[in-house]
């Protein structure tokens, strides 16, 4: 049971935010597309690293059912470049330094570590539709094999 506020079915909320390449990237623009749009903690990170390269390893399987990956953490330009280029990373990193989009997610959220709480990225993959719905949402993400559970998800809603 997802704790997101956004529901399956319901629109998903437009953003735009710039990639590593500084380009803006808006969800309207992919319109006619499957968008995989994931947010995460923190670039560089055992579980972060794991997940994007799940996700570059399966970005040809991805793409050939229509689909865009775009992840999302409220790192840098810089930090995702950096990232990109020491993880050798195929995929589009969104920079969300403001939470802004996040919060429209609802994946800024209460956190608890070690007894201390705080505000953080709650590890999140939406699945977008070709016409701009939210087909799936995993909360709260085990990276242990996701990339290949959203894509049997997506190949399974396509047939």
């Amino acid at each position: 049971m997802s704790k997101n506020s956004l529901t399956e079915g319901q629109k998903a909320p437009d953003f735009c935010l710039p990639d590593q390449d500084e380009n803006n990237i808006c969800l309207k623009d992919l319109e006619g597309k499957w968008v995989v749009l994931y947010f995460y903690p923190k670039d560089n990170t055992s579980g972060c690293t794991k997940e994007a390269q799940d996700f570059t390893a399966l970005k040809a399987d991805f793409e050939s059912e229509n689909a865009v990956i775009l992840g999302i953490s409220k790192d840098s330009i810089k930090s995702h470049i950096k990232f990109i280029e020491k993880k050798e990373l195929g995929i589009t990193l969104l920079s969300d330094e403001s939470t802004d989009i996040h919060q429209l997610y609802d994946v800024w959220r209460l956190k608890k570590n070690y007894g201390k709480e705080y505000m953080g990225t709650v590890r999140s993959t939406f699945l977008i539709d070709p016409e701009g719905n939210i087909a799936k949402i995993w909360d709260n993400v085990r990276v242990k094999e996701h990339a290949e559970k959203v894509l049997e998800v997506l190949r399974e809603m396509k047939n």
